[in-house]
């Protein structure tokens, strides 16, 4: 069958408003977490004055954490068993914990030695990426197993990520509100601002605990497990299932091509980016902070709010052409807006760059609700392939690729600014090196990555018609979800 041929979508299929409502609410909570830390932490470089290289080490070595924590946190939560179901008690726990941590960690007192805010601010970043683990890798898995519809998938993740990119609404804006005369200095706006993002992490972050429902809540009995598979017992048996669940998961094409392209889209997304408010200050501006952070705050507003229309614009194209390629058609169309973004940066017309936020919007805006969507089918694949459901381990590792990306990003956007010959000690003039390598980074990295993601892509392999002949053998092997 075609990709564009479709399935019609069953009643009992269908997700009540109640829990999407509740799932949007903590993917809101997903976003804010992702989006808050990379805002905020250029203040360490242009409030405290800490090297590049310093400030990249501390967005890189938190993730490298991750890569131990994320697939230990999905194991653990696909393997619980209690009354409270498989997901729900790490949510509400590791909301409260992760926002406790991030509104404790910017409390950092003045008067210290670089070193000093560097060790400390490396060790809080740690803690606070663990507490995140607990919330968010359950939180993802819980999404791809709400409904085992393939266009249900599409449109909880379309419902989810437009509430969620509310966050990227008041992010940009950060920088400007801590850089304002409404506080004593950008150090202390950052103090303050922790303080109510943290608040809102714990407090929103266990909504989808208390109001969603899983589906899988509970592992199979022992009497009902098929010949030849046993029931886990002991640390040992549990550590050789969780290595060969990881080696198995590495072993699932449809996935592992998933992963490269998220990784290539967005973590190019995100290193471009990191380079854009340095352009807006020392190239658009010639060092005017003021008017810079007003720039970023509409480019990065601008854009969140496109990216409201191209998330349900995403979903409703997929209902028609597939999730492929619809994959295809929106990340081409981000490439355009990397490419306005080179002549949006122009010191005699600044505004001009806002252009470039409807086709940067698409990328995005369709990357995580695509992705969400066709890991869930990635998930009944490997039920097929391996009789386990695994959501938490599928989207820990998923989530683990790109935030390896995101350390990666951090760390080399302090190489590459040292390479640059950027010098933070001059407020108003850099280099015409400098600059050209400063846009040269900005445009020229999200485009090459996603070219190369657009090829990824394209061999994909599971149609709408293969995931409905999937759910049909998993239902008459297992029975229906309840």
């Amino acid at each position: 069958m075609a990709e564009s041929e479709h399935y019609a979508t069953a009643l009992e299929d269908r997700i009540s408003t109640l829990q999407k409502s509740a799932y949007a609410v903590g993917m809101l909570v997903n976003n804010l977490q992702a989006a808050a830390l990379p805002a905020m932490v250029i203040i360490l470089n242009l409030g405290l004055g800490m090297d590049p290289f310093l400030v990249g080490i501390i967005g890189f070595l938190p993730r490298l954490v991750d890569a131990i924590t994320d697939p230990i946190m999905g194991y653990i939560s696909d393997n619980t068993s209690s009354r409270w179901g498989r997901r729900r008690p790490y949510i509400f726990s590791g909301a409260i914990l992760a926002g406790l941590v991030f509104a404790a960690m910017w409390q950092l007192p003045a008067g210290h030695s670089e070193n000093f805010y560097f060790l400390v601010f490396l060790t809080a970043s740690i803690l606070y990426f663990v507490a995140y683990t607990v919330y968010a890798t359950p939180f993802v898995a819980f999404g791809f197993e709400m409904t085992p519809d393939y266009h249900e998938r599409t449109r909880l993740q379309a419902f989810a990520n437009t509430l969620g990119q509310v966050a990227w609404l008041g992010v940009p804006w950060f920088y400007a509100l801590m850089e304002s005369q409404l506080f004593e200095s950008k150090v202390h706006g950052a103090k303050v601002l922790a303080l109510w993002v943290g608040g809102a992490i714990a407090l929103l972050g266990i909504v989808p605990a208390i109001f969603c429902r899983e589906k899988f809540d509970t592992l199979p009995k022992r009497e009902e497990l098929g010949a030849g598979e046993q029931q886990t017992d002991g640390v040992w048996d549990h550590t050789k299932e969780f290595l060969g669940g990881i080696v198995t998961t590495f072993r699932c094409r449809p996935f592992v091509k998933l992963c490269a392209a998220t990784f290539l889209v967005f973590n190019g997304f995100q290193l471009g980016i990191s380079f854009s408010l340095y352009v807006m200050i020392y190239y658009v501006f010639r060092g005017d902070n003021n008017q810079a952070s007003i720039l970023n705050g509409w480019f990065g507003m601008l854009t969140a709010c496109c990216t409201l229309g191209v998330i349900p614009l995403t979903a409703w194209i997929s209902t028609r052409l597939g999730k492929r390629r619809t994959f295809l058609i929106t990340i081409s169309l981000s490439l355009v807006g990397y490419s306005l973004k080179w002549f949006g940066y122009n010191p005699e017309h600044p505004y001009w760059l806002l252009a470039s936020c409807p086709f940067v919007a698409f990328g995005t805006g369709s990357l995580f609700t695509l992705m969400g969507s066709m890991i869930a089918d990635v998930c009944d694949y490997d039920e097929l392939e391996t009789h386990q459901r695994r959501e938490g381990v599928f989207g820990a590792i998923y989530w683990w690729m790109v935030k390896v990306g995101m350390a990666l990003a951090g760390l080399l956007t302090g190489i590459l600014l040292n390479y640059s010959g950027f010098d933070v000690a001059l407020t108003e003039a850099q280099s015409d090196r400098t600059l050209l390598l400063l846009r040269a980074f900005d445009v020229g990295v999200p485009l090459f990555t996603s070219a190369i993601a657009l090829w990824v892509i394209y061999t994909y392999e599971i149609t709408e018609s293969r995931a409905h002949e999937i759910r049909a053998v998993l239902e008459q092997r297992r029975g229906k979800p309840k």
